[in-house]
């Protein structure tokens, strides 16, 4: 399974990509989709995701699209890792967000890996169980 965090969906159907990293993350995304890999989004990214909509007709279509993917929600266990996460990561200098925290959380408890492009998972990985999906495929 593979979790999409909000930046990698961000970056396929709210803006053109801009830079080359931005370009391979919609790439890597089209062939996952071409793969048939089992995506799916977690509810706090669909939240995330459609409050930073600026018009209703974008709202719309963003949400249809979503619509096509399984939705996970957090359960108990997932918001006490989250807690737990964050506390194990200020310990260690690290300060993370309690949505990040809890994305992760969702994708460690799941035995998924974390398709994003946001850096704060890189170190949330450093002091978790938490896989990164890879850029390239390994295949």
């Amino acid at each position: 399974m593979i979790v999409l965090d909000t930046s990698v969906l961000s970056h396929v159907f709210r803006r053109p990509p801009r830079h080359v990293a931005e370009s391979e993350v919609v790439k890597r995304y089209t062939e996952l989709i071409h793969d048939e890999a089992p995506l799916v989004v977690p509810g706090i990214v669909v939240q995330e995701l459609l409050s930073g909509v600026r018009d209703d007709l974008q709202f719309a279509r963003l949400r249809r699209v979503l619509d096509g993917f399984p939705l996970v929600l957090a359960d108990s266990a997932e918001h006490l890792e989250a807690a737990r996460l964050v506390n194990r990561l200020r310990r260690h200098g690290v300060a993370v967000s309690g949505i990040d925290a809890l994305i992760a959380a969702i994708a460690m408890q799941r035995n998924a890996f974390l398709f994003t492009t946001d850096v704060d998972f890189q170190r949330i990985a450093q002091f978790s169980p938490l896989q990164v999906l890879p850029m390239s495929p390994t295949h």
